[in-house]
């Protein structure tokens, strides 16, 4: 039982492991999660200065890994 829970704890640890959530202080505070993503700020800053539009920045940020729940 022991092995078990160390083995289910590491596996968890591992699954997560790759993901990264970033809190946007935004105007609906709502997370940012990339999985293998571009450094944030940069890629929101790069993001910010090529696209207009709520629509366009989503698309632009999916392009560099992140996605916004």
């Amino acid at each position: 039982m022991k092995r078990l829970l160390i083995l289910a704890s590491l596996s968890a640890a591992l699954m997560t492991s790759g993901c990264i959530t970033v809190i946007d202080n935004g105007d609906d505070d709502a997370a940012w999660h990339g999985n293998n993503a571009q450094p944030f700020e940069a890629a929101r800053a790069d993001c910010d200065d090529r696209t207009q539009g709520r629509d366009a920045f989503r698309a632009c940020m999916a392009e560099k890994g992140w996605t916004r729940s």
